[in-house]
């Protein structure tokens, strides 16, 4: 996370039900465990889900170190915090000590318009296509946002059928400009919303990507740079 804490309350970007990623510092092994939000009290502490993993809690007890994340408007946010106490009672539970300073990051290094334009995607074998004899399936969605360097999908599919640096590859309409085929997009963030399965892709571009163009020729890169400059111009103006 930042070195740099932003003055402003915790409680600020919380809720319950919220998505959290947790990362404990006894672990060890640098994984990182779903959880999500269940309440808190200001100042006090903060209880959420205790992550599973194989069938059991994952380890922890009262004094093991942990780093909250979660993402809010196209930030990262970061608490470090400790355990308290652990609850299985009436259902699993982790009492965490509320965190007096958060950390903030921005995940966007390129301009995102909003869309909603659906949008498919399918899944690819260490980057490359199925093979002819497989039978590939396509996973429809909708493209929420949009940049040159990524997008996020809302999509009804169970969250465990995605993971982060899972390799995509989509299907979608630049408004306007043209149809873009068979871009590789890598999972960077996944989250569940209100049921909903959200998906952040960061795009690669390795040449295989296709556009069907309206009007003028280029890259689908460049095609993206020109929508999103155009459109940001538009609205700011």
């Amino acid at each position: 996370m930042s070195d740099h804490a932003v003055p402003r309350s915790p409680s600020s970007f919380l809720a319950v039900g919220l998505s959290l990623q947790l990362a404990l510092s006894q672990d060890g092994t640098g994984a990182q465990y779903g959880s999500s939000v269940l309440g808190w009290k200001q100042g006090s502490w903060l209880i959420c889900e205790w992550p599973f993993h194989l069938g059991q809690p994952i380890p922890c007890g009262p004094g093991t170190r942990v780093l909250l994340r979660y993402t809010y408007q196209g930030k990262m946010i970061g608490y470090h915090s400790e355990v308290l106490n652990t609850q299985t009672q009436p259902f699993p539970f982790l009492l965490l000590a509320f965190p007096s300073t958060l950390d903030e990051v921005s995940l966007r290094k390129h301009c995102r318009m909003p869309a909603n334009e659906p949008i498919l995607l399918r899944r690819v074998n260490d980057g490359l296509s199925a093979p002819r004899s497989e039978t590939v399936t396509h996973i429809g969605g909708l493209l929420m946002d949009l940049s040159a360097a990524g997008c996020a999908v809302i999509l009804q599919r169970p969250v465990q059928d995605f993971f982060p640096g899972m390799v995509l590859r989509v299907e979608f309409e630049i408004v306007g400009t043209g149809h873009v085929g068979n871009l590789a997009g890598l999972v960077r963030n996944i989250s569940v919303q209100g049921g909903e399965t959200h998906l952040g892709l960061e795009f690669r571009f390795d040449g295989k990507e296709t556009i069907e163009y309206r009007g003028w020729g280029g890259s689908v890169q460049k095609a993206l740079e020109s929508f999103v400059l155009q459109k940001h111009s538009f609205e700011s103006a």
